[in-house]
């Protein structure tokens, strides 16, 4: 099994946090996004995931290689990294790995986390990860019959069904999937400019591949400040009823308390403070004389006479002052 990750995307909703750190790279009650999603699907496929391949854009930083392929040890997978130099949509973003799309794969776009209530069954051509949604009109959809796929609807503006699809599928053969993409970039087969990965799977249908839903029981996005710190709440909460302590043992409290769920990271230090619930601290921050609920914060940074709440606070900042519900990207002073 080998699971392809496209994470290309510059993350320009998330700004100013993905100026500096990809987003999937973002950490999310201790731990890259990505690297909880790769978690989550190597949980749901029930077999061993051999290799991992990402698909990262020409201006992440230099160390980002070596931050997916620690990701990738941590699973016992391989990895291989490849650059897609121009977005053209996402299938073109999953023909950059094409290299690894052979035999059972799993594709999975870097924006988005899920808790799944399944087990894929490696026996089907192929699955598609859906999540039934109130308003289906912003999402792709697809439709079912007898427990099979039968359409893919993008953005329907009547109602044709509540199942959206939420950006991770498997299939059994990827080879089926490369060459219908590279069929689709010979013939410059593209919608606004782009290769979409609903044509590729429209074609793979049309020829007898028949897929089926895996439906999952929560969908978490991490698309904007607001929806990220609400998803670190999510994943802190999802930790909780599990019994996992995400507290450090070297935190130093002093005079302060600490309301969980939450994560704390090494070597941080409280002093007159309250934390939680639903907050991330990364390593090496220091709150002083303040309050934080509901909020994420990355590693080294010190926060100082504050009141936040719905915050998200990047890596080596400094904030000092009155402001509750702030977004402050890396190496930012606020006084």
């Amino acid at each position: 099994m080998k699971i392809i990750v496209p994470m290309a995307g510059i993350g320009s909703r998330l700004r100013p946090h993905t100026l500096t750190i990809p987003k999937p790279l973002t950490l999310l009650a201790g731990k890259p996004i990505v690297h909880r999603l790769v978690e989550d699907i190597v949980k749901v496929v029930d077999q061993k995931v051999e290799e991992i391949a990402f698909v990262i854009g020409p201006t992440f930083p230099k160390d980002t290689e070596e931050k997916l392929e620690a990701i990738a040890k941590s699973l016992g997978a391989d990895c291989k990294v490849t650059v897609q130099e121009e977005a053209l949509g996402t299938a073109h973003a999953i023909q950059c790995a094409k290299e690894s799309l052979n035999g059972p794969c799993v594709v999975a776009f870097a924006d988005t986390l899920f808790k799944a209530d399944f087990t894929l069954d490696a026996n089907t051509d192929g699955a598609i990860w859906v999540k039934q949604v109130e308003d289906p009109t912003a999402f792709g959809v697809v439709k079912l019959k007898d427990g099979i796929i039968t359409d893919f609807v993008e953005k329907p503006q009547e109602y044709v069904s509540d199942l959206a699809i939420i950006g991770i599928y498997y299939f059994s053969k990827g080879e089926d999937l490369r060459d219908e993409i590279q069929y689709l970039l010979d013939n410059n087969i593209t919608e606004n400019g782009e290769f979409q990965l609903t044509n590729a799977l429209e074609n793979m249908k049309q020829k007898g591949l028949k897929f089926v839903p895996g439906k999952v029981s929560d969908w978490m996005d991490c698309g904007n400040k607001d929806i990220t710190v609400e998803t670190n709440g999510r994943v802190l909460q999802f930790a909780k009823v599990d019994g996992q302590n995400l507290v450090s043992k070297t935190v130093i409290l002093e005079n302060s308390k600490i309301i969980e769920p939450c994560y704390i990271g090494e070597n941080v230090v409280l002093k007159n403070a309250t934390i939680g619930p639903n907050v991330s601290l990364g390593d090496n921050c220091l709150v002083e004389n303040s309050t934080i609920e509901d909020s994420l914060i990355q590693t080294n940074t010190t926060i100082k006479n504050a009141s936040l709440k719905n915050a998200m606070i990047g890596n080596h900042a400094y904030f000092d002052g009155e402001f509750k519900s702030v977004s402050i990207g890396d190496y930012s002073v606020l006084d």
